[in-house]
């Protein structure tokens, strides 16, 4: 503790030593070191304790979390304007300047952000609690590890303890305000920078939050929680959101690298930038720092914001210069007179490792009233003096100066000088601000001037009926807070353009839109706009970039919305209308005909001739709704018609036009032997599987054209005649016609596609073997279709029309034991799968064997003489392209 000698020597300071039994330890380290939170675990552990905060906003923040851990009861709140103490509280949470000197007889006591005792506006308070503020057992200094020097030169016997950073910061670089991350954080250094970039965060962005020291904690709380919440995916911030805020940013943007510190504009220190930076990343995340791109710096005459490679280097790796000195200012200064008042708060400290403070404002506010003859007066005797010194060190909420702020202690002290302020004038000065109309900045204005008043209703012995008063300056703050977040939010949050904005980063598909009954369109509970008949039209209140968003939000789900009106409209007008046999139905009568249009997937409708008695205009409007039905109705089909698209398209090359035509006409699947692969260049492959085309063992087909829906459409629009399955189940059972879609498994059929996993799966093994050089056979996993429902018989007759035979088992040599070896596969290329391939090949070498005797130049095939057991692939020219079964399959 640094007091004085003795009484006639003021200007000898001493450092004394703590308690020998108590418990001194110093957690220094970077942000996000969990410092706080074990101060906070620490201090529950204890039967009371007491911690002081740089901020209101933090000591509100941690008097929530310690009250939801010890009860209401045993909790305290104590700041300038705040006082929430009940009868049996044991922990007492305060701002630095309202903490108790010594500690308050607390067993704990912490001190948070220790290295504040080097700020020139509040330094010496910090500096005081650091040297006197002692818990019984146990004390905590917390701060930045360029405290460490200083902890060691006045307070030796702190058992210093250093704590590595949770999470690791890197340099991201300058980064655009269009292109800023989301979860981002924009730190600026005026209250012009921050709302010019909310604003244009507002309008690119759908908005951000607003955090500014000036803000009650109220406010504060909220608009963090806009950001928390993820409503809005920015904040925009003073260099107050390096103290403590703990949110969950992952990167941090400098507006500005420079700051008026009271006395000059300068840039700001690596130590300074580093607890701005911090905040990016929480716990275990990552986090990452840069500036904004295109901003300058007041000084830099042009040149790019844009931090230095040490700057860089000391922020990534937490090294900083120490700190030098703390400032000092005596603590216990004598109240005989002013000018002894005057004197004793100007002592200088002896010792290296302090320095006098610079005048902070309660100074310079008493040195100026000292110069009023009539105040001098007034101010006599140890009990007015004293009494005089507390009115000078009333906050100056309000930021006017020193000169305007001394004016506004001069005319309390008028009213303090000869005992309290009545209640009523008090009351009718609260009343005065309770109005929340106003824009920000006149909310702003009076919420530092009710913040004044809960200072001065807080004090012990100003005010009449204290604790009324205090409660009605609280409600007031409360609901001019309530006003200030609302515009605020009003003023830079587009809530419509942030929900679009949340909603295309991912997918504009994902939004919640609605058509209204009125015909407005709703995404997440915001207009964008209504439909006019069958047309969309912007919200006339949305500017130029939200009608771009909700343009593009519209145009995903256009063919929903208008498909919602037209049924709307139908249901009103027929009921329920159905396609069934190549028309439009309502129950048992027939609404209109489809007859084939450009394409066979896109049908023409004509309306029934019992609708020609509607008017005209009546009739257009139904028939626009009905055309609009339709075409959501055959959405299923949109595969097919990529097909159909395809087939006239030149570049796409006359053998895939022929196979897509195939295709078309067969609805979406055809026997591989008929699809005329043999005459199509491998370099056209890629173009079908790009159409949704599979090239199976057996079949080419469409997957997508194998749904339930899609099925029923082409049976009911007359363009597959066969069966269809109502399910399309992975296997059914068997008949004389089989079903569309499906291909005969003995006595049962699978599904085209899953009967080609079942031949991928077997050509895989068979392919490892194949590559051992195994000639032995090689064993398939039947699991896959037993799970399906196919039977042993079925799936061996299915794997015998792709050419797989079965072996029979092997049996076990006499005295072995264990499992049975697999039942051995082999597999032979099937002829018919490839008899247009042999039949071109035969072609070619007849052609060249003209006139030469022997099977070619008779265009017979050629006999397979490999032994029955070998399962390797076949040569020649015949089977030349089963190779990319597997390979160019899709």
């Amino acid at each position: 503790m640094l007091a004085r000698s003795g009484p006639a020597r003021h200007d000898c300071i001493v450092v004394p030593r703590s308690d020998a039994n108590a418990t001194i330890r110093a957690v220094l380290g970077p942000t996000n070191t969990g410092k706080t939170h074990l101060a906070i675990e620490r201090m529950c552990a204890h039967s009371s304790g007491a911690m002081g905060f740089p901020l209101r906003l933090l000591a509100r923040e941690v008097y929530d979390r310690v009250r939801a851990i010890k009860g209401d009861k045993q909790v305290a709140l104590i700041t300038g304007e705040e006082r929430i103490e009940p009868p049996q509280a044991r922990y007492y949470l305060c701002t630095a300047e309202a903490m108790p000197r010594t500690g308050g007889n607390k067993a704990f006591v912490a001190l948070d952000e220790a290295q504040l005792g080097a700020d020139r506006d509040r330094g010496h308070i910090f500096t005081d609690r650091l040297l006197h503020a002692r818990g019984r057992e146990e004390t905590m200094i917390l701060g930045a590890g360029t405290l460490e020097p200083l902890v060691r030169a006045l307070v030796p016997e702190a058992r210093i303890e250093e704590r590595p950073r949770f999470s690791t910061l890197h340099h991201a670089g300058p980064v655009k305000l269009s292109r800023l991350p989301k979860r981002s954080a924009v730190v600026a250094f005026s209250i012009e920078q921050v709302y010019q970039t909310a604003e244009l965060l507002r309008r690119f962005r759908g908005g951000a939050a607003v955090v500014m020291g000036a803000l009650s904690p109220q406010t504060r709380n909220r608009q963090v929680e806009l950001f928390q919440s993820g409503e809005v995916d920015y904040i925009v911030a003073t260099d107050a959101i390096g103290m403590g805020l703990n949110l969950d940013v992952h990167h941090v943007a400098f507006a500005g690298l420079e700051k008026f510190d009271g006395v000059r504009q300068r840039r700001l220190t690596p130590a300074e930038m580093a607890q701005i930076a911090g905040r990016a990343g929480r716990h275990h995340t990552d986090g990452s720092f840069g500036t904004l791109a295109g901003n300058r710096g007041p000084r830099s005459h042009g040149a790019p914001l844009e931090f230095s490679d040490d700057e860089v280097y000391a922020i990534e790796q937490h090294r900083f210069a120490p700190l030098t000195r703390l400032f000092w200012r005596n603590p216990e200064p004598r109240f005989d007179s002013i000018d002894r008042l005057i004197a004793d708060l100007e002592m200088r400290p002896d010792h290296p490792a302090m320095a006098a403070a610079p005048e902070a404002i309660d100074l310079a506010v008493l040195r100026r009233l000292a110069e009023d003859s009539e105040i001098r007066a007034a101010a006599h005797g140890h009990a007015q003096v004293r009494r005089f010194w507390e009115v000078c060190q009333l906050p100056d909420f309000r930021h006017q100066g020193s000169d305007a702020h001394a004016r506004f202690v001069a005319r309390l002290w008028r009213d303090l000088k000869g005992g309290h302020i009545g209640a009523d004038f008090v009351a009718a000065r609260i009343g005065e601000l309770d109005r929340a109309e106003g824009d920000i900045d006149t909310l702003q204005g009076r919420l530092s001037a009710i913040r004044s008043w809960a200072y001065i209703c807080q004090r012990p012995d100003w005010v009449l009926a204290r604790d009324e008063m205090a409660a009605r300056a609280r409600a007031v703050e409360a609901r001019l807070s309530d006003a200030l977040h609302q515009r605020l939010t009003e003023r830079f949050v587009n809530r419509r353009t942030s929900v679009l904005m949340r909603g295309m980063g991912k997918d504009a598909g994902l939004l919640r839109v609605k058509l209204e009954d009125d015909g407005r369109v709703m995404v997440e509970d915001h207009a964008i706009g209504h439909l006019e008949g069958f047309r969309f039209v912007v919200d006339q209140t949305a500017g130029q970039e939200d009608r771009k968003l909700m343009l593009a939000a519209a145009e995903k789900h256009m063919p929903a919305l208008l498909a919602q009106k037209a049924q709307r409209l139908i249901s009103s007008e027929l009921g329920d209308v159905t396609i069934t046999n190549g028309g439009l139905w309502r129950g048992d009568q027939q609404v209109a005909t489809l007859e084939r249009g450009k394409s066979a997937s896109r049908p023409r409708l004509v309306m029934a001739k019992e609708l020609g008695n509607l008017d005209p205009a009546h009739r257009t409007q139904l028939s626009e709704a009905l055309d609009v039905w339709l075409e959501a109705a055959l959405a299923p089909l949109a595969p097919l018609r990529a097909i159909e698209d395809a087939t006239n398209d030149p570049e796409a090359g006359s053998e895939v036009r022929a196979l897509l035509l195939t295709l078309a006409e067969r609805g979406g699947s055809v026997p591989r032997e008929e699809a005329g692969l043999a005459n199509l260049p491998k370099e056209r492959r890629p173009l079908l599987r790009k159409l949704g085309v599979s090239i199976g063992a057996l079949d080419v087909f469409m997957p997508a054209l194998l749904r339930p829906a899609a099925r029923k459409l082409l049976h009911e629009l007359g363009l597959d005649r066969r069966p269809v399955s109502e399910t399309m189940a992975p296997v059914i059972a068997g008949g004389r016609q089989l079903p569309a879609g499906y291909r005969r498994a003995g006595e049962q059929a699978v599904r085209l596609d899953m009967a080609e996993k079942l031949f991928r799966a077997a050509h895989e093994q068979r392919l490892k073997i194949a590559d051992a050089k195994d000639t032995r056979g090689f064993a398939i996993d039947t699991a896959l279709a037993t799970s399906m429902g196919l039977s042993p018989e079925s799936f061996r007759g299915l794997m015998k029309d792709a050419g797989f035979r079965q072996g029979e088992p092997v049996a076990m040599a006499e005295g072995a034991y264990g499992p049975p070896r697999p039942v051995p596969w082999t597999w032979r290329p099937p002829r018919k799968d490839f008899r247009s391939s042999r039949h071109q090949q035969q072609g070619k070498d007849r052609g060249k064997s003209r006139g030469k005797p022997g099977a070619k130049a008779k265009g017979l095939p050629q006999r397979d003489n490999r032994p029955a057991g070998d399962h390797r692939p076949a040569t020649g020219n015949a089977f030349a392209g089963l190779a990319d079964l597997l390979g160019n399959n899709s």
